[in-house]
């Protein structure tokens, strides 16, 4: 009965898995890794936490080598990252000699003393059969990612799938699934030979590595979550960004707002001062005393007076004489002139200071 009860169980937890389009592999190894021609790619090779302290390796059944963790070599690098439990293995400069297969390994320090943890078969092409455009990508918490994968014509009916190594849980084409993580949807368009994953509403805990694959051919990508911005201004996404990473756009509005007050507020008080000057020069030249007749005509009968200067000696020291018509019955023929003393001269000045004399025009004898 109890054995029946858990056959159930499984069932009901397979067809669940089934439901959510979900699914789970125990073995990985019937996949294949193509890479273009001198190309370049990273392996992820997940382990047991308990496995910390133990030897990792990358196993090449080429050659029968075992290339140890934190090993670099001008073509291969093996770097363990105990805090994520995995190890990469990253190689470059890729030709047609390094086909073949390989393996991730650890030494246990117990009966079985070696534990295989991936394997696969690297093939290189010059036009893989599986990539991808890039990969790595990254975006922020709470924010959306897409990963463009490309296949060849031979593969364009064979199962498309996104999958991830930590878990190897695969989510397959035309089904959106959203769970406690980040919602996903993959779409395939036959015409270009390329199918794109849409992750939004992304988690920190969405880190990490996963592979797009057609059929068994496959290609890896890294993908990062940051932290979300806090304490900035809105988000802005730029609208034409790039198809396989979300770059969003963080605009500091405080400080933008900052920016503009200390260019703009030099240049708004330069310009009031400005309009002040010219509205105040305008006043004043509007406001000027304006000359009545009179002032004008004596300014005008001044040109013709004319300053006569005597000598030292004389007793008159200058008299001012006004040379106008006295024949003109409509005007005063009576003159003022004055006489002062210059200092130095031998004539006295009179008693009482200035003396006033009147002049009046004589009419010629016939």
């Amino acid at each position: 009965m109890a054995a029946y009860a858990k056959t159930k169980i499984f069932y009901i937890s397979i067809g669940f898995w089934l439901i959510l389009g979900v699914e789970s592999y125990d073995d990985w190894s019937n996949n294949v890794l193509t890479v273009q021609t001198g190309g370049s790619v990273t392996i992820p090779c997940y382990y047991d936490k308990k496995y910390t302290q133990q030897k990792k390796y990358w196993f090449s059944e080429i050659d029968k080598s075992n290339t140890y963790t934190n090993t670099t070599e001008q073509n291969l690098s093996v770097i363990d990252h105990p805090d994520q439990s995995l190890f990469t293995v990253t190689m470059r400069n890729l030709q047609n000699k390094h086909n073949g297969k390989y393996y991730c390994a650890l030494e246990t320090g117990e009966q079985p003393s070696t534990k295989t943890m991936y394997e696969t078969y690297l093939k290189i092409q010059s036009a893989p059969d599986v990539s991808v455009v890039s990969s790595s990508v990254s975006g922020h918490e709470g924010g959306d990612i897409s990963v463009q994968c490309v296949y060849s014509s031979d593969y364009q009916n064979k199962l498309k799938q996104w999958c991830r190594y930590k878990d190897q849980s695969c989510y397959t084409v035309g089904r959106t699934v959203t769970s406690q993580n980040s919602s996903v949807q993959i779409s395939d368009d036959d015409g270009r030979r390329s199918f794109t994953v849409l992750m939004t509403g992304l988690r920190l805990n969405d880190s990490g590595w996963y592979r797009c694959s057609a059929g068994e051919a496959l290609s890896p990508v890294h993908i990062t979550v940051t932290e979300a911005e806090t304490n900035k201004g809105k988000d802005i996404s730029e609208p034409g960004h790039d198809k396989n990473n979300n770059t969003t756009k963080v605009i500091d509005k405080p400080q933008k707002d900052h920016e503009l007050l200390t260019v703009w507020l030099p240049v708004s008080a330069a310009l009031l001062l400005l309009l002040i000057l010219i509205g105040v020069f305008i006043w004043r030249w509007r406001q000027r005393p304006k000359e009545n007749e009179q002032q004008i005509r004596e300014r005008n009968g001044s040109r013709n007076n004319d300053t006569i200067y005597s000598k030292p000696e004389d007793p008159v020291i200058y008299s001012t004489i006004n040379d106008e018509d006295p024949n003109d019955a409509n005007k005063d023929i009576t003159t003022y002139s004055t006489i002062d003393h210059v200092p130095g001269s031998e004539a006295k000045p009179p008693a009482g200071g200035t003396t006033y004399s009147t002049v009046a025009p004589q009419q010629q004898q016939q």
